[in-house]
């Protein structure tokens, strides 16, 4: 076996060694991932001070994903779209479409529900958490042009870059309940101008980040795409390894049930059919039982 054989096999074996090996990220430490302007419940207002940092050579920091909003086992959730944002198949924008070629008006009204949302993506800093390092703040775009998008813009028109890292500015977000009780931006302003940090290892870590949307933001297995594209609950099954529907498991589960109580009836039938006969002698009432037949219980399930 030449070398370069054995360094493929070396090296394989150290790429797979090193995934297997990868500490798992607990929820709390994900959740420090996200930035949120959203109230918490019982507040009536709030308001909270964000830095976006610049963006990767010179281009915007808003990152533009898309999203589905999908009722799933009993909450709405945003789903990943790996048609939109990766190029890829999606079970829910698949089913969307064919909904529309349908034609119906009842169709074209369940199509929307199956629609991928833009959303923009942008990283930053919480000031009231920075040890938490790099945040994600994620919101809907939207074309009535009140968004939260449309609340920044005129501040990079009026301030300038607002994300330079020596000149650029703190944004305070206030935010306010509707007349439904939904959460909504009511105004965004600008604080003076300020340098991001003092604070070399701060710095460097902020700067270090190499995360995406995409990293924190992750899509859903193909299976659990076709689930919620059903209609159905999706849940983990841990002896399959993957996402399976939960009304399909206990379809399953309940016919398996059904054949296991057939198959004991049967069972019970045949053993019945093949007991020891027993006679009585009138005479002395003694019992006489007959061996069965080796060759006779050649059918039994034991």
């Amino acid at each position: 076996m030449g070398n370069s054989a054995l360094d493929a096999i070396l090296s394989q074996y150290e790429k797979n060694t090193e995934k297997s090996s990868k500490v798992k990220v607990s929820n709390e430490d994900r959740l420090k991932k996200y930035f949120t302007e959203k109230l918490q419940k019982g507040d009536k207002s709030a308001t909270r001070t964000f830095r976006i940092l610049p963006g990767k050579d010179g281009n915007s920091p808003f990152d533009e994903a898309y999203f589905h909003e999908k009722q799933v086992n009993g909450k709405y959730e945003k789903i990943y779209c790996p048609k939109l944002n990766n190029g890829e198949h999606c079970p829910l924008c698949e089913a969307r479409e064919a909904l529309l070629m349908e034609g119906s008006k009842k169709a074209k009204q369940m199509a929307s529900e199956y629609s991928a949302r833009k959303y923009y993506v942008v990283k930053g800093i919480d000031r009231d958490n920075e040890d938490h390092g790099v945040k994600f703040w994620r919101y809907k775009h939207k074309y009535t042009g009140d968004g939260v998008q449309d609340k920044l813009m005129p501040l990079f028109k009026l301030k300038g870059d607002i994300t330079d890292p020596r000149e650029g500015r703190d944004i305070i977000i206030t935010t306010n309940r509707n007349d439904k009780g939904w959460s909504v931006v009511s105004s965004i302003m600008t604080d003076d101008i300020s340098i991001l940090t003092d604070d070399k290892t701060k710095a460097t870590d902020w700067y270090s980040n190499e995360e995406t949307f995409k990293d924190v933001y992750s899509k859903k297995p193909a299976e659990y795409l076709e689930i919620v594209a059903k209609n159905m609950s999706p849940i983990w099954d841990s002896e399959l390894g993957k996402y399976v529907a939960e009304e399909e498991k206990e379809e399953n589960e309940t016919a398996s049930l059904e054949e296991e109580i057939n198959f004991l009836r049967e069972e019970s039938n045949d053993s019945l059919d093949i007991t020891s006969e027993v006679t009585f002698d009138t005479e002395d009432d003694t019992v006489e039982t007959t061996s069965l037949d080796n060759d006779d219980s050649d059918d039994l399930p034991f």
